[in-house]
């Protein structure tokens, strides 16, 4: 058991790579975050920046091979997660962290009811008979809101909308009440209508039941009214760290700005292209010895080209990885 300064998670300096055919994929490269009891935290970034599988590393998720935890501390309550046996691991994940997957649909096994699958979780974990785990299951169907749900607990995942299954992922993964929620793009091919009532409903359970929050996405709407503080990432790396409100107000990055000034605005002039980061995410593969953003940053010059950046401190919460991390926070303005 370990220091836990009142985090309920600590990542220190975590690598986790893959061997594939074309070299060392750094999938995850030295990120270190924290996580306090009750907070809600956002990981925002492209597809491929390393959002979702720094988070099952935390579950202890990575498929080895050809994934491994290369180096690094995950440290969740005080314990080590690293070092726990498969068994313990178990133990924990399911009760104690709970993580909403991407897809609802490939999440849940098509040829059982979802009565089974959501019994099964307080089955294993808190020890329910049949009975207790039936009628628990209909409760946590009632919490999520689908509608009668005597009706549906019986049913088969392909008979719920998209939106009805995302709210049965949920049900499962809040069945054992975790201190900690990985919530993984909860509201990927949801229309408008459905993704705010899922986010409300995330939102609503965290401060009935206490639960602090990873809520991983590309869109940075999404996390805007729902997360206390953000870590924008790219290539594997932490690019900037902040509170929320701060980062909206005063982004201390280029890639930042460039998500920000990606999401759509209502006042937007009609017949005006929406706006788009230039260019492509690198090959993790095959990064360039300078930043990795370089090719694509409006601010780029020869030395970004030429050498990592450092992690420059804004302030006492407030991070950035950009050679003029300083002139950038002073350039903005509430993008």
């Amino acid at each position: 058991m370990s220091e836990n300064n009142g985090n309920l998670l600590t990542v220190n300096d975590l690598r986790t790579y893959f061997q594939t055919e074309d070299g060392v994929v750094k999938a995850v490269d030295g990120i270190s975050f924290e996580l306090k009891k009750g907070e809600t935290l956002g990981i925002v970034g492209e597809s491929g920046s390393g959002k979702s599988v720094s988070n099952l590393s935390v579950m202890r998720l990575i498929p080895e091979p050809p994934g491994k935890i290369v180096s690094g501390d995950i440290l969740f309550d005080g314990i080590d997660v690293r070092r726990l046996s498969d068994e313990e691991v178990r133990n924990i994940r399911g009760k104690r962290i709970a993580m909403i997957f991407q897809d609802p649909m490939t999440s849940l096994n098509p040829f059982l009811k979802i009565s089974t699958q959501l019994m099964e979780v307080t089955q294993i974990h808190l020890g329910h008979s049949r009975e207790q785990a039936y009628d628990h299951a209909l409760e946590m169907l009632r919490k999520v809101n689908i509608p009668a749900p005597e009706k549906r607990i019986d049913g088969y995942p392909h008979e719920f909308s998209g939106g009805m299954r995302q709210r049965v992922m949920i049900a499962m993964a809040l069945s054992c009440e975790p201190e900690l929620l990985i919530a993984d793009e909860p509201t990927t091919a949801l229309d408008v209508t459905i993704q705010a009532q899922i986010l409300e409903l995330i939102k609503g359970l965290r401060t009935e039941l206490g639960t602090s929050v990873i809520l991983i996405t590309h869109d940075l709407g999404v996390v805007a009214g729902m997360t206390d503080k953000i870590i924008v990432m790219y290539a594997g790396k932490i690019f900037e760290s902040a509170p929320t409100k701060e980062l909206f107000a005063k982004p201390a990055n280029p890639y930042t700005k460039g998500l920000l000034k990606s999401v759509p605005d209502p006042a937007h002039e009609h017949g005006e292209p929406l706006y788009q980061i230039p260019g492509l995410p690198p090959d993790v593969a095959n990064l360039p010895p300078g930043c990795p953003f370089a090719e694509r940053c409006d601010r780029a010059e020869e030395i970004c080209e030429r050498e990592f950046p450092p992690f420059v401190q804004i302030n006492e919460n407030h991070h950035s990885l950009c050679h003029f991390a300083k002139e950038v926070h002073a350039s903005s303005g509430g993008e």
